[in-house]
């Protein structure tokens, strides 16, 4: 995600919406301002999380969200990475 994403409580707030959400995977900061995070879980509590990265949370501002298929990595939950 770019835009206005580090420095809003992104990270947190997107840790609160996937275990709302049930879905696994991580989020963290970027040495370039985006955050990144990956996501797994059915096809549709994925969706609905995309959906709210693309606003993210009350002071975010979000330009982009680029979605690309990564590798399963059978996380348990779902985590700030640093």
């Amino acid at each position: 995600m770019t835009g206005r994403v580090q420095g809003v409580f992104f990270r947190q707030s997107a840790v609160d919406q996937a275990r709302e959400l049930g879905v696994a995977g991580w989020v963290r900061n970027c040495a370039d301002g985006s955050v990144q995070a990956h996501i797994e879980g059915e096809t549709g509590a994925v969706e609905a999380m995309l959906d709210w990265l693309r606003l993210g949370p009350a002071y975010a501002e979000v330009d982009a969200v680029q979605v690309t298929e990564a590798e399963i990595e059978a996380s348990a939950r779902f985590e700030i990475r640093r």
